[in-house]
């Protein structure tokens, strides 16, 4: 099972909206996909109609006294399933330090379920935490929304050193630009300079321990993106034919694995 994370040092830069389309596409090409919500405002699970409850929370999956196969819930979508978020994910950090290699816990859950499963993507908090380096040690590649704007990539610097300093095997890291607005001077400048100085992946699903590359899909700001929250559902799914479904099946088949189901 490979994992993918969306994941920002930074909040509001599009991490979910990110998660929920690129889930639903692999899921819509016959993969077979696993959404985790660790995000205790729970907005992935919202987007999929789903109670953002876990019976037991964080606790009880970290613990193991609650089976992470039995938290799992379908959505209204084929060969997608979610693992709702908790308001006590909160408190997971805690919940983590308790216990047994703490930094390979949530890696250690998966474990449990990668034979139901092609691809997890995991709706990651935006913090350095614990939780986070339980996501480096979990994750094969990290998904970073960059909105072009300075304070983002000085975020982005911030994130690329804290993965540096994170124990082998560290996850590939891919950003991307998202929420860009071309009509902006400052925009365009930002996407045109780190184009230039990082380059995109070499290749597609790059394994782990590349260094960050830079996508070359970008994910503009549309509204259409936000009307998620109103149809409660992934961009292609309501909107199939949309530009903005485009941007988002473009951005999967430049990251995505490319391999078929069952490989």
């Amino acid at each position: 099972m490979k994992v993918y994370a969306t994941y920002n040092i930074k909040g509001g830069v599009g991490k979910t909206s990110t998660a929920v389309n690129l889930a639903y596409l692999a899921a819509a090409s016959g993969r077979r996909a696993l959404l985790w919500d660790l995000d205790p405002q729970g907005a992935a699970t919202y987007l999929f109609r789903v109670k953002p409850w876990v019976k037991g929370g964080g606790r009880g999956l970290v613990s193991g006294k609650r089976p992470i196969d039995e938290a799992v819930k379908a959505t209204d979508f084929d060969n997608l399933d979610l693992l709702p978020a908790d308001f006590s994910y909160r408190n997971m950090d805690l919940q983590l330090d308790d216990a047994k290699k703490r930094t390979r816990r949530l890696d250690q859950l998966l474990s449990g379920v990668a034979d139901d499963y092609d691809l997890a993507f995991l709706d990651c908090p935006p913090s350095v935490s614990l939780v986070s380096e339980n996501v480096l040690r979990a994750a094969d590649v990290l998904l970073v929304p960059l909105i072009p704007a300075t304070l983002s990539l000085r975020t982005y610097a911030q994130l690329t050193r804290f993965v540096a300093d994170a124990p082998r095997p560290r996850p590939a890291v891919v950003a991307f630009f998202s929420m860009a607005d071309r009509r902006k001077r400052l925009h365009r400048e930002v996407i045109d300079t780190v184009r230039r100085d990082h380059g995109p992946p070499r290749d597609h699903g790059p394994p782990r321990d590349h260094g960050p590359r830079i996508a070359n899909t970008v994910i503009p700001s549309m509204a259409l993106i936000e009307q998620m929250a109103e149809h409660r559902a992934p961009v292609p799914a309501f909107a199939p034919t949309s530009k903005a479904a485009r941007y988002y099946e473009q951005l999967w088949a430049e990251i995505g694995d490319g391999s078929s189901p069952g490989d």
